[in-house]
């Protein structure tokens, strides 16, 4: 896995940050932070909205990027729990959304040597409609 940059450590603090502020140990409707980040820098965040039809935190950052004006993206990250410190994988709807937006996009996940970056197409080998 490759090693982590000062500018992921970043995202990790955004995303956990968004989490522990929306935390929501009640109902549980929002669980999840992410954080994302485009080419030029800037980060956006995002929690999950939970429903029978609720979107997952990393739809939620992509979703205010892409509203912001913003198409290309660098990284993403995804924390659970009401400290924001437990690093998950992107869900399999996540990952084709990933491949259709940020194809060349590095997660940040979490494996038995550590934390560390792996391209999108690494979590999804065969992927339907990956760009050339």
């Amino acid at each position: 896995m490759g090693n982590l940059e000062e500018k992921d450590l970043e995202l990790i603090k955004r995303a956990s940050e968004a989490i522990k502020k929306n935390y929501d140990n009640i109902k549980f409707n929002h669980t999840v932070g992410a954080a994302v980040r485009c080419k030029n820098g800037n980060i956006y965040t995002g929690v999950n909205i939970y429903s029978i039809h609720g979107a997952c935190a990393e739809l939620i950052a992509i979703g205010a990027a892409i509203t912001n004006g913003e198409r290309e993206f660098e990284s993403i990250v995804a924390l659970r729990g009401e400290n924001g410190d437990e690093i998950l994988p992107p869900c399999g709807n996540c990952r084709q959304v990933l491949i259709d937006y940020m194809p060349n996009c590095k997660v940040i996940v979490n494996d038995k040597s550590g934390i560390g970056k792996v391209s999108v197409t690494e979590l999804v080998p065969f992927a339907y409609n990956v760009p050339e």
